[in-house]
């Protein structure tokens, strides 16, 4: 393990009384702390893991309000997390406070953005390379590029922030939501993103940019007093009457963000067929599938295709990768992406994964869907869901019948997965939400529903064991992955704590502080 030598062996440390003086340095703070040791038998963490654990104080207070939910969802989030099960576990007053906690995080972006390397082009080695000499140009700073130690072909590069002595301007522009958020984790803003704007903003202007949270600004206004949150400042590339004039042709940067809250780089057409954008999780998926060359493998909902991409670069593109998606446009953007890696093995079609299976034994001599049952070597279904496990959102205005109406969706896709896979073929299901019902529930429901199932162990193992709640045993539990971004408190991040951090610990923060995602990986094994 990449942590080995720099262990702090809890157990042993029992041995001694009275304790510990830990040195440490936290959100850009120099800390000398007296910090007793708790024993945890048989577990191993750094002691910047332990004084971060057990100093929850320690790091940043929310900036922002936590995720916003319509009541009747909000409810039933908290009835999933406060289950009977998790309850008798951990205590009431503990499971509120862990509901609560992921509220909060859910509404600010990971404390690292995380890049895949195209290994099909170029080694690791040399992007990472380019991809440093590219970060000098962006605003003058010096950030590490890290390299996973579990995940080769995965980049990290810390995010700064929260900086809270950005100056806001008179002039100011509102975007919508998912722009703010899309801003927060590097994004400059684009024309169509942009809501209201002050009236004699001009090209060249000073902006400070905010979020409409709530959806409550019109198009075209002038000025807004609803709720809005401060997403920081930039240089508008078009003056008002400009954004505004109707022209469908504009659609590039309206504001180039030169101070945003949040500083991450913008990997608009940065070494695009060198690197894939994609949160730490989505990587993970891809090495549990471990797809090997020559196999034959169906990524049955692949859009936008970076999984799609990757399961191919790890087979070195050799084999045949199959990708689903029932809407064209996003199976044009599939092989966009296909294209410009330069992978051949992909073939994507724009069909509905309900139907990939094909009841009549005839055999398709051309290979498009739907496809023989028992036709795929390795199948990933990474469902279609609810995405509340997304980083940053600031508010979910969805109905509570359109977040539970992706169980039974899930339910149907997962069926044709398992009559699609070989006897001996590996399955696996992911999510990028934190229900109990998309997840753990569904695992449960996998296993009573076809025996021939069975729950594998995942290599890496990087995410959090399952969520009690869906009945299932605590040694299934553990061949599960749930990454829950509440495992970690929130933390400021700035150049001298960066400095001063030591790559294990960074790595450490970056395996926890990350979007909602759940795996799990099932084999077959037998003839259905």
């Amino acid at each position: 393990m990449y942590l080995r030598n720099r262990e702090y062996n809890l157990g042993r440390a029992a041995r001694f009384s009275g304790p510990l003086v830990v040195p440490a340095r936290v959100g850009g703070y120099s800390l000398l702390r007296r910090c007793s040791l708790l024993i945890r038998k048989e577990k191993k963490i750094t002691v910047f893991q332990h004084f971060f654990l057990e100093n929850k104080t320690i790091g940043k207070m929310s900036i922002f309000p936590k995720i916003s939910l319509r009541l009747e969802v909000e409810k039933y989030l908290k009835e999933g997390f406060m289950n009977k099960e998790v309850v008798s576990a951990f205590g009431k007053q503990e499971a509120e406070r862990k509901f609560e906690t992921l509220l909060n995080h859910l509404s600010h972006p990971p404390s690292f953005t995380t890049v895949r390397v195209n290994t099909h082009l170029a080694s690791v080695q040399h992007v990472k390379d380019l991809l440093f000499d590219e970060l000098q140009k962006f605003n003058g700073l010096s950030v590490p590029i890290l390299q996973h130690p579990d995940l080769q072909d995965v980049l990290l590069i810390p995010v700064i922030g929260p900086r809270k002595n950005i100056k806001k301007q008179h002039c100011e522009a509102v975007v919508g939501a998912q722009c703010g958020n899309a801003v927060l984790r590097g994004a400059h803003v684009y024309v169509p993103g942009i809501v209201s704007a002050s009236k004699l903003m001009k090209a060249g202007d000073v902006i400070s940019v905010y979020s409409d949270i709530k959806g409550k600004c019109k198009k075209g206004a002038k000025e807004f007093d609803g709720t809005k949150v401060f997403l920081g400042n930039g240089i508008s590339e078009l003056s008002r009457k400009e954004i505004f004039s109707g022209l469908p042709e504009l659609k590039g940067i309206g504001i180039r963000m030169t101070e945003p809250i949040y500083l991450s780089p913008s990997f608009d057409n940065v070494l695009p067929s060198y690197l894939f954008l994609q949160n730490l999780p989505s990587a993970v998926v891809t090495h549990v599938l471990d797809p090997q060359p020559g196999e034959k493998i169906l990524d049955l909902c692949a859009a936008p295709g970076g999984k799609t991409t990757h399961i191919a670069a790890l087979m070195h593109d050799q084999g045949e990768v199959i990708a689903l998606d029932k809407i064209s446009n996003k199976v044009e953007k599939i092989k966009q992406n296909a294209l410009l890696l330069g992978l051949n093995s992909i073939k994507a079609f724009c069909f509905d994964g309900t139907k990939a299976l094909k009841l009549s034994t005839v055999k398709d001599a051309e290979g498009k869907p739907p496809f023989l049952p028992e036709s795929f070597d390795r199948i990933l279904l990474d469902a279609p869901c609810s995405g509340m496990g997304q980083r940053p959102n600031m508010v979910c205005s969805w109905t509570l019948k359109e977040v539970t109406s992706y169980q039974p969706l899930q339910r149907k896709l997962f069926t044709v997965a398992v009559e699609l896979l070989k006897p001996g073929g590996v399955l696996v299901y992911s999510t990028c939400t934190i229900t109990l019902a998309e997840n753990e529930e569904q695992v449960a429901w996998a296993l009573r529903t076809f025996p021939y199932l069975q729950l594998q162990p995942q290599e890496p193992q990087i995410g959090g064991e399952g969520m009690m709640g869906a009945g299932l045993s605590l040694e299934q539990l553990k061949q599960l992955q749930r990454f829950d971004p509440s495992v970690v408190p929130l933390r400021d991040t700035d150049i001298d704590s960066l400095r001063d951090a030591r790559i294990e610990d960074m790595i450490w923060l970056a395996n926890k502080d990350c979007i909602g995602f759940f795996i799990a990986k099932f084999i077959k094994c037998k003839s259905t």
